[in-house]
């Protein structure tokens, strides 16, 4: 099994960054496809940005095209997701999600989540 372990969420003001880490326990880390979702307060959950085997095959909602890194460190076993230039409407509750094989958009294609950190924007 995965097990998942998001951090680095917190309050900022509006134009400004955040940092979030996911620290994965899984025997083969390299072979997954690695993903962020975000839930804010009476929305569904949706998709933010996912990425496969190398940083290169990374994608990204329409809406943090451009603000937004999706990463992977496979020798730490952790991804990440670097939020620049921040805006009230990101805030949410992050979620780490990792599935095995293609990189899709689409949350009932992951098999393993983790507890969520919370990002709130200020304005």
């Amino acid at each position: 099994q995965v097990q998942l372990v998001e951090s680095g969420g917190g309050l900022v003001l509006a134009g400004e960054s955040l940092r979030l880490s996911c620290v994965a326990s899984a025997r083969f880390f390299n072979t997954l496809t690695l993903a962020w979702f975000r839930q804010a307060p009476g929305k569904e959950r949706e998709f933010v940005a996912a990425v496969g085997r190398s940083d290169d095959s990374a994608i990204y909602e329409d809406s943090v095209e451009g603000r937004f890194t999706i990463s992977r460190d496979n020798a730490k076993n952790t991804a990440y997701l670097q939020m620049n230039n921040l805006k009230p409407e990101d805030t949410a509750t992050y979620f780490c999600a990792a599935r095995q094989g293609t990189v899709y958009r689409w949350k009932r294609y992951y098999s393993y989540w983790g507890q969520g950190t919370q990002v709130t924007v200020s304005s």
